[in-house]
């Protein structure tokens, strides 16, 4: 076990000193007026001290949730928590494409899905980009109540099947006991608008409370202008109490429309211009060059939860707790081909595809079309004709290229769909004893979990009508590529037993998975096949010491599993009698000390990420192989070793100033394939780092009560070099992101404005250039400085 110390670069301590400065001068003011005017400008304590646990776990801060802009997505606000990255492609998150996150060694992005994510405790699902919903689907920002990260071992009883590197669970809001209606406005750079109402009808016909919420927000993108963005989302919450049984009901829906960024894939394209990620904002008729309008890369979603959970006190020692959830997903990805695929041989007549008598289900396709007459021939290219499109992906070649054809030919171009649905309805039960057992205490709990679920998939082709004109498409698909289906059954059960002998608590876990996956190919174009999933018997455990009523030092020992995705039968390919569920073995110890105005936390880890599950590609493209269907393999093959310190704290400097500090360092490597063929095919070097996992990052936040209604923090966040290529050939250099907000209330101005509050927020203040998100051999531009406001009237 090792831990590799990383220096902070030249560049970054001197923004670091910049920022000091302008912290320190900030707080000699803030001093100066607290110690002359006496007022009492109190600023509430910052807390980031973990629960009392076996394991490492953060929980997010308000002032984590106030430095962030209502419109943006609720996966920005762990940002600042030890271990934790969340970068975003969109500056308002309107993006799930570019959207990436990390604990330690351990990522959600397009690539790999290796977090577990939990909503109220309620499984998302995944969070992969085909058919899965990270946390903003389920939440608005408004509506979060907060969110706990338990980094490495995570909870035995989280309902997760990603949690190889633990947990991340979002809380809604809790109903308030007394009526109020909430009105939220809010605006920002990039055509940034949001509009939010919440009613919340305190307590009625006894001990039950609800709230009710619908928002409305919309945004364009931050490079060129050209996005529609919007999102609609309406969300109900209900507890009910009956005697010792508590109801609570939860309903959310989701309807989102995101158009895309687009990943830089070499150093070059980010040193040439760090202001455009090579999309475009202009129809030019061409379709070589409209492949990369943005509003042809676009995410469509609807997401619609639901669950109904009781917990029952049955006495003082035996509580049950049981929960029902249903989920409904269902949307589409947005790409544009510069051709149309040839699915019928017209034998040099009219294209079927181009005059819409097409309509073909499966099959394989005989070739493309470029171009075509009048009549809808096809027209191959003048012979010996040399392209002169040098954009996108380095060029066109002749068939591409209009000065390449006779004249008055047609280019033609498709509009791709990806069509994906999910549904899945479970349900859990969890049972907690508290005995003392030989004089000792002693705490039982127990509960399983069983989940069914289906994911429909769906690609068709549709003509875009007239590429002379715009993106419009015909209604009509000429050609439905795929139509698959993948049924899959959950089951988990746990037990732990906790014993505490005097000051020190004893904690012993055993968990199990049961996971079957079905492909059904509704064409007829695949073998049906089965994937059984399920894990042996994993084991859990730590240790808790209660050094002092102030200092406490634990730790825990977790084997996590992640169960093998239906993505896998996706490739017909895959040897699915040897492919094998993902593994992770997490050891961490740790203390916790804490007093009435400070707190300190500091973790050691260390990870072995084993059966990493590698996709190998049947070939190579430049730019998108839009037509990939079933080619390429998965298999297992090598895994990854990651250790680690944690360590954070906080300071209430005095009572109108508090001080929040985090640092991470990591040491993430890749293990070898074992096959020399296969890891020079991937660029896997054993040893090299892993791609998107910065090696140090330091937070350092500051927050002051102005006045007794203003409040205002800045934070800085230093995020070290992260390797953008397996090979290790292209990093993205460190960067250090700083960002500001002002809160205000106006209840002690006028009786008029009682109730009203104003937050204004800037993100990345000093508006560096950077890298963002990591995935694919590729990476986003991180967002510019934004400045957004939101008004709060509550009546």
């Amino acid at each position: 076990m090792k831990i590799k110390t990383n220096i902070i670069g030249a560049a970054a301590v001197r923004n670091y000193f910049a920022i000091g400065c302008t912290l320190l001068f900030a707080a000699g003011n803030i001093f100066a007026q607290d110690v002359n005017s006496g007022d009492e400008t109190d600023i509430e304590e910052i807390v980031v001290l973990g629960k009392s646990r076996v394991f490492s776990n953060n929980e997010v801060t308000e002032s984590m949730t106030l430095q962030q802009s209502p419109v943006t997505s609720v996966n920005a606000v762990i940002d600042n928590l030890p271990g934790v990255s969340v970068q975003e492609g969109d500056t308002y998150g309107f993006d799930d494409w570019s959207t990436t996150i990390s604990v330690r060694g351990f990522q959600v992005s397009l690539d790999e899905q290796q977090i577990g994510t939990t909503i109220d405790g309620m499984p998302n699902g995944n969070s992969n980009y085909g058919g899965g919903a990270k946390a903003n689907r389920y939440i608005d920002s408004a509506n979060l109540g907060g969110v706990e990260v338990s980094q490495g071992t995570a909870d035995i009883a989280s309902r997760s099947l990603e949690a190889l590197g633990g947990t991340i669970n979002y809380s809604t809001d809790q109903p308030l006991e007394e009526k109020r209606v909430r009105a939220q406005v809010g605006a920002g750079e990039f055509d940034a608008q949001r509009f939010y109402v919440r009613y919340d009808t305190g307590l009625f016909a006894g001990d039950n409370r609800a709230w009710f919420s619908v928002s409305h927000q919309n945004a364009s993108d931050w490079v060129n202008g050209i996005a529609d963005n919007n999102r609609d989302h309406f969300a109900a919450k209900l507890i009910s109490e009956f005697g010792d049984v508590r109801m609570t009901g939860y309903l959310s829906y989701d309807d989102t429309h995101e158009d895309n960024y687009q990943r830089l894939f070499s150093p070059d394209e980010f040193s040439t211009n760090p202001e455009w990620d090579r999309l475009t904002d202009q129809w030019t008729g061409i379709p070589y060059v409209d492949q990369v309008f943005r509003q042809g890369w676009s995410t469509l979603r609807e997401n619609t939860f639901a669950y109904l959970k009781a917990d029952w006190d049955i006495s003082e020692s035996v509580t049950i707790s049981a929960a029902a959830y249903y989920h409904e997903n269902e949307g589409r990805g947005d790409w544009i081909p510069p051709y149309v695929v040839d699915v019928v041989d017209d034998a040099g007549g009219s294209e079927s595809e181009v005059s819409g008598n097409a309509g073909i289900d499966g099959g394989a396709p005989f070739g493309r079309i470029y171009f075509v007459d009048g009549s809808g021939v096809r027209q191959d290219p003048i012979a010996g004709c040399v392209s002169t499109i040098s954009f996108p992906y380095g060029g066109a070649g002749p068939e591409s290229d209009p000065a390449c054809h006779p004249a008055g030919s047609l280019a033609v171009q498709s509009y791709r769909h990806t069509h994906y649905a999910k549904e899945r309805t479970g349900f859990s039960l969890d049972a907690e004893w508290s005995a003392e057992l030989g004089g000792l205490e002693n705490m039982l709990r127990g509960g399983v979990w069983s989940e069914d679920a289906t994911r429909d998939e769906y690609r068709d082709w549709h003509k875009i009508s007239d590429t002379r004109v715009g993106i419009a498409f015909d209604n009509v698909a000429y050609w439905t590529q795929y139509n698959r289906s993948y049924p899959q059954d959950t089951a988990k059960w746990y037990a732990e037993d906790s014993l505490r002998i005097g000051e020190l608590v004893v904690t012993l876990g055993l968990k199990q998975y049961f996971i079957d996956v079905e492909r059904q190919d509704l064409f007829g174009d695949s073998p049906g096949a089965t994937i059984n999933s399920d894990s042996d018997v994993l084991i859990s455990g730590g240790l808790l010491w209660e050094v002092t009523e102030n200092l406490e030092v634990f730790g825990g020992y977790a084997e996590n599993f992640k169960a093998i995705s239906d993505l896998v039968l996706e490739r017909p390919n895959s040897d699915l009698a040897t492919i094998q569920p993902e593994t992770a073995e997490n050891l961490e110890f740790g203390a916790r000390f804490h007093t009435e105005r400070a707190s300190l936390t500091a973790t050691y880890y260390d990870t072995d990420f084993s059966n990493r599950i590698i996709f190998l590609s049947a070939e190579t493209a430049s730019g998108p192989n839009y037509e990939i269907g079933t080619n390429g393999t998965y298999f297992n093959a090598g895994g990854i070793e990651s250790s680690g310190l944690e360590i954070s704290g906080t300071l209430q400097v005095m009572d109108s100033i508090g001080l929040y500090m985090s640092y991470s360092s990591d040491d993430s490597s890749y293990l070898g394939t074992g096959d020399s063929l296969v890891d020079g095919a991937l660029g896997i070097i054993p040893g090299n780092d892993v791609v998107g996992i910065p090696e140090s990052q330091l937070v350092t936040s500051l927050d002051f009560a102005l006045t007794e209604n203003a409040h205002a923090g800045i934070t800085a966040k230093y995020t070290g070099d992260r390797q953008i290529r397996i090979d290790n050939s292209w990093q993205a250099d460190a960067n250090t992101i700083t960002d500001f907000y002002l809160n205000m209330t106006a209840d002690s101005f006028d009786e008029m404005l009682q109730g009203l509050s104003i937050n204004f927020v800037v993100n990345n203040v000093f508006d560096e250039e950077y890298l963002g998100g990591i995935a694919g051999q590729g990476a986003w531009i991180g967002a510019p400085r934004t400045y957004s406001v939101s008004f709060n009237l509550d009546f």
